[in-house]
């Protein structure tokens, strides 16, 4: 399955503002456009090539029955992320991402089970 990812729909939808340039990890440089005022400005063209390479994967994933994890802590990406989730009954994020949650399971589970 392929799918049409048009950079200007992805300009539109503002995929292409990033994060404040105080709140960046530099292992993103390489993703990073530019900066405008106090915010980077993401490289859609490497997203639609990210893109092109994970949703494939996606697909096999749903459709092998795996789990996909929707995260969109932003305002303006909240509402669609849990939609899209709910939609297809998938687990979504959308307040604010607990750090450790993926790397540190096991003690973030122990934590919910008390």
């Amino acid at each position: 399955m392929t799918a049409n990812v048009d950079i200007k729909d992805l300009f539109e939808a503002g995929v292409h503002f990033g994060h404040k340039t105080s709140h960046w990890n530099p292992k993103m440089a390489k993703y990073i456009h530019s900066k405008r005022q106090d915010s980077h400005i993401i490289d859609l063209v490497k997203t639609v090539e990210g893109l092109e390479v994970a949703l494939p994967f996606l697909t096999r994933l749903a459709g092998n029955g795996k789990q996909i994890l929707f995260v969109g802590t932003k305002k303006h990406t909240k509402d669609i992320i849990r939609e899209a989730a709910i939609a297809i009954k998938q687990p979504y994020m959308t307040e604010r991402w607990l750090g450790g949650t993926l790397t540190n399971v096991a003690t973030v589970s122990q934590q919910i089970k008390n």
